[in-house]
């Protein structure tokens, strides 16, 4: 007879060494207490014990809080690095993977525009490919993804037989995983004004009055919530990932490989690529049919959706929906709807 198994929600946690203290920790307090040692014997035939300690003791407190300290759950040396990494980062990057042309010699003169030197974005997505039945990020050395809008589920409002039905048809799903996956629960800003608009314009043909006081009462109700509260929307999202080429072993052995500047690998064989392309479908497929009996509906973003939602999360400040209306990093806008007004036009003025 089977029985449920609780598993830890801890899994990932490394794995302790000595004590508490995990490999890590160790390297950091190990590595330090040595250099420390050592520079106590090479310097107290001239230093007194005092003046060593009243420098050694900030220091290794300050290595003592960095490898054993977390905020949020992050350790603070990860933190460390990624302020480092951040810090170092140029400001000013373009959206330009042929490489930053120089600035034209009109526009170089200005004043404050010589101080601005932009770099070349990097990103992890490559490029979104129209692929059978949904988009295709091309994650490049790291392989593909396709990306599914999941719906939600009103867990609490059903009863307790329902609701273990649901946890079962959802660990079904877990169970039959051979790959990592990932859900996304993302959080953006509503924009309601184009729903306003659409009332009122829709209001005045309404066949009663008092149907048209009360979509111009709802469209101010709704002027008034977004006046005084940020309004947002959520949206699920399950990523799937599959690799194109084979995994290296760990950090280690990679971080050996860009010290030893290893040529990177050449361009990726068609016949691989599709073969991954056919992995991912499968799985997302496998994914539409399990959760179904969850009660989520799962639907393939195509590539435009899917570039739309790369774009929005990489900006998620911006009002602008994710739209396949909106041009890409590449293509040429040559003329505005509903303008006559073209790019010709504003290079001749």
């Amino acid at each position: 007879m089977s029985r449920p198994v609780r598993i830890p929600a801890d899994v990932d946690r490394p794995d302790r060494v000595l004590g508490p203290l995990t490999a890590r920790q160790l390297t950091f307090l190990g590595v330090t207490g040595l250099l420390l040692y050592a520079l106590y014997s090479a310097t107290r035939s001239v230093v007194p014990l005092a003046v060593f300690l009243v420098f050694a003791l900030p220091v290794a407190l300050a290595v003592t809080v960095i490898a054993l300290g977390h905020r949020d759950g992050i350790p603070l040396d990860h933190l460390l690095l990624a302020a480092l990494r951040q810090r170092f980062t140029p400001r000013h990057q373009v959206s330009a993977p042929e490489g930053v042309q120089p600035v034209p010699a009109w526009l170089a003169g200005e004043r404050g525009r010589d101080d601005v030197a932009p770099t070349p974005l990097k990103l992890p997505a490559r490029g979104v490919d129209r692929g059978t039945t949904a988009g295709v990020v091309d994650l490049g050395e790291d392989g593909l993804a396709v990306i599914a809008a999941c719906s939600t589920v009103n867990f609490s409002l059903r009863t307790p037989a329902e609701q273990e039905a649901l946890v079962s048809s959802f660990a079904r799903y877990l169970h039959s995983l051979t790959a990592p996956v990932q859900f996304l629960v993302r959080a953006e800003r509503l924009d309601l004004a184009p729903q306003i608009a659409e009332l009122r314009a829709r209001a005045g043909g309404l066949p009663h009055p008092a149907l048209e006081s009360a979509a111009h009462d709802h469209a101010d109700y709704l002027l008034q919530l977004t006046e005084h509260a940020d309004l947002l929307r959520r949206q699920v999202l399950l990523v799937l990932r599959e690799p194109t080429r084979p995994a290296v072993g760990d950090s280690v052995t990679s971080a050996l490989g860009r010290l030893r500047r290893e040529p990177k690998p050449g361009p990726l064989d068609p016949a691989v690529r599709q073969a991954a392309e056919q992995r991912l479908i499968r799985r997302l497929n496998e994914a539409v049919e399990l959760l179904t009996a969850a009660g989520i509906a799962v639907t393939a973003l195509d590539a435009a959706t899917a570039t739309g939602v790369l774009s929005a999360a990489c900006n998620p400040d911006t009002f602008l929906p994710p739209s396949a209306a909106l041009a890409g990093a590449g293509d040429i806008v040559t003329a505005v709807p509903g303008t006559d007004l073209y790019v010709d036009d504003i290079e001749g003025r």
